[in-house]
């Protein structure tokens, strides 16, 4: 348990790759704070980690900045300021073409998948410059480095966008001992393949990268030393092309 001690925070914690994470760092001794917008999924989800301290959840939409603003006011004063954040929270909607898109969806994905990282890592940044030290997770997509025409316009904007938060902060704050860790995922059986127009038949899905192999994943960038930095990682079932 070489994590002991440390506390994460995971946005869409609730289900997919952000709880196969919660469950890989819960196992590694870390402190768990589940976070998402629905109370039944996270309440859940928290039942189902094995963990030496109890997994709590709290209710919070990462594109509300004062939602996100509150959370982190809330976790300070429970001494529970996370050294690991997790930038999970994510989705897509069916009608993706430039043709047939809402413009409404757009901004809608653009505030999840972009704008929410951005909400959760401004409320976490301070803390892990003042004590030099903090791993930020940011979950992309491989849409985030080159456009797949299934992942559809709104979508591949926002990755792309989420994608250059992370790089940018890395570059403005590794020197101070606080990383950010970019990872791409090819295609994930998770519970956004139900947002695509066709869902992808079992056989298809069994051949995915699956949420548990995300977790021990992130527990070795986790357990690294401080000195070391992993900038971007991109991850693929063996079926898909390296992006």
């Amino acid at each position: 348990m070489r994590l002991q001690g440390k506390q994460a925070l995971i946005t869409g914690g609730g289900s997919g790759i952000g709880l196969g994470i919660a469950k890989a760092l819960a196992a590694e001794g870390c402190a768990v704070v589940l976070c998402g917008r629905r109370e039944s999924v996270l309440r859940k989800a928290a039942e189902s980690i094995q963990s030496p301290s109890p997994v709590q959840w709290k209710l919070c939409d990462v594109s509300d900045r004062q939602a996100v603003n509150a959370l982190f006011a809330v976790l300070t004063a429970d001494k529970c300021e996370p050294d690991i954040v997790v930038n999970s929270a994510g989705s897509n909607i069916l009608k993706r073409s430039m043709a047939d898109v809402d413009p409404e969806d757009f901004d809608r994905l653009m505030a999840i998948n972009a704008t929410g990282t951005f909400n959760v890592m401004h409320a976490a940044l301070p803390a892990m410059r003042k004590r030099h030290d903090g791993l930020v997770i940011n979950i992309v997509s491989v849409a985030g480095r080159r456009v797949f025409p299934l992942a559809g316009v709104p979508y591949s904007a926002s990755k792309f966008a989420q994608a250059a938060i992370g790089s940018f902060v890395n570059a403005e704050v590794a020197g101070e001992g606080v990383r950010v860790t970019n990872i791409y995922p090819g295609e994930v059986n998770t519970p956004i393949l139900e947002k695509r127009p066709v869902m992808p038949p079992a056989e298809q899905r069994a051949k995915m990268l699956q949420p548990e192999d995300f977790g021990d994943l992130v527990v070795t960038i986790a357990r690294l030393p401080a000195r070391a930095l992993v900038s971007d990682l991109v991850i693929t079932p063996t079926y898909m092309p390296q992006p």
